[in-house]
């Protein structure tokens, strides 16, 4: 490529910027040219943000923390001797399975937690009333179901398991509306164990008592998860040792029962012992059987204590919530810079067509 071509391109270069530059300029003078329009535009938007903010109504943000400790792998190392003894493997004390990590988070946001927690009721105004027919009733929602007669009368009685199709699509879309704008599930510090659950709502008792069942709910599940192959082993051992007991009265009743039957047995006749020393054989037998399931029992109950988390509430709802409320002035700055800029843009949009 020759000098004069490179000093060609670079002219037409220089052209073109300095075009861009005269471009904004011409632009600029006439937003200013209209600054009458632009001022209008402003004025409209300073009075839709203030009705803006005076018919918006306040929110109400209810904020439950507490600390989750988990039962530890090596929970039961003081009792791994004496189990290895009597033969009994505790394994490893349980392994935080479904709940590792953050996983306790999602499940807060889970559609069985958050429906759970919907269908409890509670007292509102000195009458008991279901917390989702308190939503709907605070965000006006049969006013937009008016025209469907299923809608408009629908209620959420009974057993949930008998739900028909319309009351599981509002639930459905309830539980995204909480995930998506209502419901706020995290960890303040990552290092530490505390969870803090956020409910924002239109309605302040709604926002309380939704997140106090919502974190009793999910609590409750998680103990019961954590400890539930537990519990269903000390139940197992205890229906064992019952058993061997009522097992070894009986033996005991039977050798009682051969005693009396012949109270004054000739000594010289062993024949007329045989059956007392059998009776009694069982009552040996049985004793030791029983003292091993009391020990394996008393064993797994350790464990079951073990594997029961400690979940302690820090901080609840108290009333009165936090109360959010775009204040006056805020909605009328607001609308003020969005309406300027809408018609700074409508007025370079329109700039730009004419030039077409």
């Amino acid at each position: 490529m020759s000098k004069s071509d490179q000093h060609n391109i670079n002219n037409a270069g220089e052209i073109s910027v300095l075009d861009l530059i005269d471009k904004i300029k011409s632009v600029t003078r006439y937003i200013k040219t209209k600054w009458v329009s632009i001022f209008i535009i402003s004025i409209l938007g300073a009075l839709l943000g203030l009705g803006y903010a005076t018919f918006k109504k306040p929110t109400y943000t209810a904020v439950c923390t507490f600390v989750l400790e988990d039962a530890k792998s090596g929970g039961l190392g003081q009792y791994a001797g004496i189990a290895s003894l009597a033969g009994i493997n505790l394994g490893d004390g349980g392994s935080g399975g479904i709940f590792q990590g953050d996983n306790i988070l999602e499940l807060y946001k889970s559609r069985i937690m958050i429906e759970k927690a919907l269908l409890n009721s509670c007292s509102f105004d000195g009458g008991k009333q279901l917390l989702i027919d308190r939503f709907i009733d605070s965000y006006h929602l049969k006013k937009k179901w008016s025209d469907d007669p299923e809608l408009k009368n629908i209620n959420f009685n009974g057993n949930p398991d008998s739900f028909n199709r319309k009351q599981d699509s509002i639930i459905t879309d309830l539980v995204e509306l909480f995930n998506k704008n209502l419901l706020d599930v995290s960890k303040p510090d990552k290092k530490l164990n505390i969870i803090q659950v956020d409910v924002t709502s239109k309605d302040e008792l709604f926002s309380k008592f939704f997140t106090e069942k919502l974190v009793q709910t999910v609590n409750d599940f998680y103990i019961q998860t954590k400890t539930k192959k537990a519990y269903q082993n000390v139940q197992l051992l205890q229906h064992q040792a019952d058993s061997v007991k009522t097992i070894l009265n009986f033996s005991i009743n039977g050798v009682a029962s051969a005693i009396d039957a012949d109270p004054n047995a000739n000594p010289q006749m062993l024949t007329l012992r045989t059956t007392s020393q059998k009776r009694q054989v069982d009552v040996q037998a049985n004793t030791a059987i029983y003292s091993e399931m009391v020990k394996n029992l008393e064993l797994e109950k350790i464990s079951l204590r073990q594997e029961m988390p400690l979940i302690q509430v820090i901080d609840k709802p108290v009333l009165p919530l936090k109360k959010e409320k775009l204040t006056k002035v805020k909605g009328i700055l607001i609308g003020v810079i969005l309406g300027a800029f809408f018609a700074i843009g409508i007025l370079i949009v329109k700039r730009i067509f004419e030039k077409l």
